[in-house]
């Protein structure tokens, strides 16, 4: 059985030839696009809203990123590298397990209810049910998603060669516990929750990590 795409959804398919270079700020355009993407989701988010958003036409659209699937990407690309409220990157630094994701979790919790943008992750719920045509954009987010529990996992491995997490704990589990944390701040600054109810939401999942925490000897 063929499946007869809109109008809009045909053309945001079909791969578009580069015109003259845009006479635009990349990053101040990306900047529209990836908000308006943020605050209605990938299928929710038209060209139409897209161009006004970004202040250029259709034509100048597909001819910088070639389709409204490629510029969704490049706005989560963006979206990872905002800049956030504690510079510096917590899983990477020489700090004990609990404290790197506290301090992970308090950014992400600050970033979530900022007022200069919409609330919630961009990452952490979005697509999570779409149209057959957005599936690949789905497992992309998803695949982001993943990276994320990946990241979570390593770090907990990491405390327990290190010896400030028990060895008995389970690192996947205690990651994806994490990440559901994680996403469930998402759906909750979405629907309201201040900084406060976040960081004391937040505070539950780290007694929970605490109990798998081992004190170094000084």
């Amino acid at each position: 059985m063929t499946i007869v795409k809109n109008n809009e959804e045909a053309e945001n398919s079909l791969p578009r030839k580069r015109g003259r270079p845009p006479a635009f700020d990349r990053e101040t355009v990306l900047a529209a696009a990836r908000d308006t993407f943020w605050k209605h989701g990938y299928d929710g988010s038209s060209i139409a809203g897209l161009t006004a958003a970004m202040g250029i036409t259709p034509q100048s659209l597909y001819a910088a990123f070639g389709s409204k699937a490629e510029l969704y990407r490049e706005t989560l690309d963006q979206y990872r590298r905002m800049p956030r409220p504690e510079p510096g990157n917590p899983f990477l630094d020489k700090l004990d397990t609990v404290t790197a994701f506290e301090r992970f979790l308090t950014n992400s919790a600050k970033i979530f209810t900022a007022p200069e943008h919409p609330k919630g992750c961009m990452i952490s719920t979005a697509v999570l049910n779409c149209a057959e045509e957005s599936e690949p954009i789905a497992h992309h987010v998803a695949s982001m998603r993943l990276q994320t529990l990946d990241i979570f996992a390593a770090r907990i491995e990491r405390g327990i060669a290190e010896g400030d997490i028990r060895s008995d704990a389970d690192a996947r589990s205690l990651a994806r516990f994490l990440g559901a944390i994680l996403q469930g701040m998402s759906v909750q600054a979405r629907d309201g929750a201040t900084t406060d109810e976040l960081l004391a939401l937040l505070s539950h999942a780290l007694s929970e990590l605490r109990k798998y925490q081992l004190r170094r000897e000084t």
